[in-house]
């Protein structure tokens, strides 16, 4: 059975370590936060709760890196979250180096993990993680796609009335508002979503999806936590148990697309060796275009990191 580490023990990481927990497949959690006492209250609760809810994951809490050694896969979500008015590009210089610093501790310990990435910007920081282990990029990659299109599935639901469960939907691009979510391969139990749906209201949820995030935080004065903890347990699971399931992911472009060194949305399998392929699909002339417009943001964002650490 497996080791899976999550750096940051707040909403986010936390929730990683409970879905992950009850789905009872890894033998040990290691929650590690600099808050010493938070990891290794909220992993003591978490397995107080075993009894209850039928698993046998063993959780633990720590600051300290030497208990991540011998990790299969770590999930790092460390980093200050959004606030009211601040959007995902405002994060980087803090987080950029949160991130960087988190990646030497874990492969101080662990030669080759693989890396989730749920940090924000989402984007750069998977290409902070990416530069700063060394690992080949079907070994780092970051979740958002996961997120977004559940946003989008949870959306279109509610507007047709059926359950989220028959809704499969893909989108591509950057996590944020440039990103490209796609009705033409989004589906209701096979059935094209332009046949359920009038078009306005499928545009006004697209819109609404791309800035979810910004919703939530605007609603609770912080980021979004079940749902982006729900989604990196998903990559975890897939990754561990070998599902070699197709999620859109972020991952490094080299050539996928027309694309090159920048860290974009796209649909991969994953497998027990991470990112196993990369999917490329026939987009539309439209499709392509906005998918390069979100790749010009995201590489305008890495530019700023450039400048940064050259700096």
């Amino acid at each position: 059975m497996a080791k899976v580490t999550i750096v940051g023990a707040g909403n986010v990481g936390a929730t990683v370590a409970n879905v992950l927990a009850t789905k009872n497949f890894v033998e040990e959690i290691v929650l590690v936060d600099i808050k010493a006492d938070m990891a290794r209250g909220k992993a003591l609760d978490m397995w107080q709760a075993a009894p209850i809810l039928q698993y046998s994951t063993r959780l633990k809490g720590t600051d300290q890196y030497a208990d991540t050694e011998g990790s299969d896969v770590v999930v790092i979500t460390a980093g200050v979250p959004r606030k009211p008015g601040m959007s995902r590009d405002d994060l980087i210089s803090i987080n950029a180096e949160i991130v960087k610093g988190v990646t030497d501790k874990i492969l101080y310990y662990t030669q080759n993990p693989i890396l989730i990435i749920v940090s924000n910007p989402l984007d750069v920081m998977t290409y902070v993680a990416h530069l700063e282990s060394g690992l080949p990029r079907q070994r780092v990659f970051g979740m958002a796609g996961i997120l977004d299109t559940a946003r989008f599935r949870a959306f279109l639901a509610e507007a047709i009335d059926v359950s989220p469960r028959d809704i499969q939907a893909l989108l591509l691009g950057g996590h944020g508002d440039t990103m490209v979510p796609l009705p033409r391969y989004t589906t209701v139990s096979g059935i094209p979503i332009r046949d359920l749906i009038e078009e306005d209201v499928l545009q006004a949820i697209i819109e609404r999806t791309k800035k979810g995030g910004g919703e939530l935080v605007n609603l609770m004065g912080t980021s979004a936590w079940y749902a982006p903890g729900a989604a990196a347990a998903q990559m975890v699971e897939a990754v561990l148990l070998n599902e070699k399931r197709i999620f859109p992911c972020c991952v490094k472009l080299e050539g996928e697309y027309g694309l090159n060194d920048v860290y974009l949305g796209v649909p991969v399998k994953l497998g027990r060796q991470g990112v196993e392929s990369i999917i490329e699909l026939e987009l539309t002339a439209n499709e392509m275009e906005l998918v390069r417009t979100s790749a010009q943001h995201v590489r305008s964002v890495m530019d700023i990191y450039d400048k940064m650490s050259s700096s």
